[in-house]
């Protein structure tokens, strides 16, 4: 971890203290709907995953995941409209940031909305780490290319450890040992998705590959678009498999500090089944730009049960 990253990482660490129930306010009923139709759509294997939790931490976490859904929908969808309009660019992170503080304020119209603003409020998760998601999806308004590791490392961190720490707090982490492990979790989850997506990232204009290493192995931008050489890239992408597993590895430390109350167990599936999409690229020979990688509902359903059964 660079030193710039390990110092954006939270010093202090205030474990969360729910109220008793706070889930069934019938107010609130509509809301949470909508924030567990927008988990089930868009996160399937977060929903998947999500089954051993208690009922109120499974509303929470699918709270914080609509609000994350939000903020990358706004970057994605003003994309979309091509250059040269003006009638759908992205908010700046100012205005993003600013929608925060109204939703907390209920003055938000957004059907997400009322459920995320009670989930704050429950367990008290900083804004800081909502305004630095929000810094880290503003960075995709302009083509990305990422030229070192630690760079990159920066990005995972802004994009998906925050979200991981955000889920800690639903998950019971009450020690600060364990942040550190969530950061790395994140990381590892990103740097998955980064490899999982990379056709698709390049055709957005973001190649969040490092430019230094590709020229490392021989490659740059330009073999993401015409790949005709798959060995040229394997032993690239076997290095970069085994980047992402270290990250796994150290996150999976951090796990024994979450409440085993079914929070536990969540984490370790959400982490064996991305994990896996890493089994999937291999198996394929790191051929990640003919179709999309991914691991089936029954591979799923094999993972769920023996980490269950053994733990």
């Amino acid at each position: 971890m660079t030193p710039t990253l390990a110092a954006k990482i939270p010093q202090v660490w205030t474990a969360a203290n729910p109220s008793s129930g706070w889930h069934r306010q019938l107010d609130l009923r509509s809301s949470f709907n909508t924030c567990k139709a927008i988990t089930r759509r868009h996160a399937k294997s977060f929903y998947f995953s999500s089954f051993p939790l208690p009922e109120e931490k499974k509303m929470a976490a699918y709270a914080i995941y609509a609000f994350c859904r939000h903020i990358d929908d706004i970057i994605d969808e003003s994309l979309d409209c091509g250059t040269g309009s003006t009638e759908c660019l992205a908010p700046t992170s100012e205005i993003l940031r600013e929608s925060v503080l109204k939703i907390e304020r209920g003055q938000s119209p957004l059907d997400f909305a009322p459920a995320f603003a009670e989930v704050n409020r429950q367990y008290g998760i900083p804004n800081e780490l909502y305004f630095d998601l929000i810094e880290g999806c503003c960075r995709d308004r302009e083509p990305v290319e990422i030229q070192t590791f630690a760079e990159l490392e920066e990005y995972c961190y802004y994009v998906a450890s925050v979200v991981g720490l955000m889920m800690s707090k639903i998950f019971g982490l009450r020690e600060p040992i364990g942040v550190p492990y969530a950061v790395d979790m994140g990381i590892a989850m990103q740097l998955t998705n980064i490899l999982r997506d990379v056709r698709e990232d390049h055709n957005m204009g973001r190649v969040y590959l490092p430019a230094g290493e590709l020229a490392d192995y021989g490659l740059n931008r330009a073999d993401i678009a015409n790949p005709a050489d798959l060995k040229k890239w394997r032993p690239f992408l076997e290095m970069q498999v085994q980047r992402a597993r270290y990250y796994y590895e150290r996150g999976c430390e951090g796990l024994q500090y979450l409440e085993n109350d079914g929070s536990r167990l969540t984490a370790t599936l959400m982490a064996r089944i991305y994990g896996s999409i890493l089994d999937v690229i291999e198996s394929r020979d790191y051929d990640i730009f003919a179709s999309r990688a991914y691991v089936p509902t029954w591979d799923k359903l094999k993972i769920a049960f023996r980490t269950t059964i053994k733990g």
